[in-house]
């Protein structure tokens, strides 16, 4: 099983403990995810996760309905936590977050998102054909939401 990994970096102009509030905050989740996609919570999310915690969530992936549940794997509060895919559309799916102050005002988000496709080969050529551009565009507007929400006010 081949595994890929995406990352991505992007400074915001909060402190770290904001941030880290922030992410993981799950209702947020809303808020960082294209219309596209169509998410949509299948039961009530906790106002802040934690190790054990379960999110389950129904979004569109090429027009197909797909429920996707996540279990929060580890949080070291405020400068990471770890999501993994119980049951979804990878064959993997491990999403660290992490969080590093630059100074009182600013702290550097970085994803770090290995994962493996499901069906051997065919899923492999779903990678190269459809996938890896629909996450670098899922990720390309939460990184644009996340300018968007911080250029308005200093405060979430």
């Amino acid at each position: 099983m081949a595994t890929h990994k995406l990352e991505r970096t992007q400074v915001v102009p909060i402190s770290i403990r904001e941030a880290f509030d922030f992410f993981s905050n799950p209702h947020n989740l809303e808020r960082l995810t294209p219309d596209l996609v169509h998410f949509q919570f299948l039961t009530p999310p906790p106002e802040r996760v934690s190790p054990g915690t379960i999110l389950e969530y129904r979004l569109r992936l090429y027009g197909i309905p797909v429920k996707w549940r996540t279990r929060i794997e580890s949080v070291e509060a405020p400068t990471r936590f770890v999501d993994v895919q119980e049951k979804g559309p990878y064959a993997m799916w491990r999403h660290t977050h992490s969080f590093r102050e630059l100074d009182a005002n600013h702290t550097e988000i970085q994803d770090l998102v290995e994962f493996a496709m499901p069906l051997g080969m065919l899923g492999e050529v779903a990678y190269r054909l459809l996938v890896a551009g629909s996450l670098r565009q899922i990720f390309d507007y939460r990184e644009a939401a996340l300018r968007r929400l911080f250029s308005n006010s200093r405060k979430l």
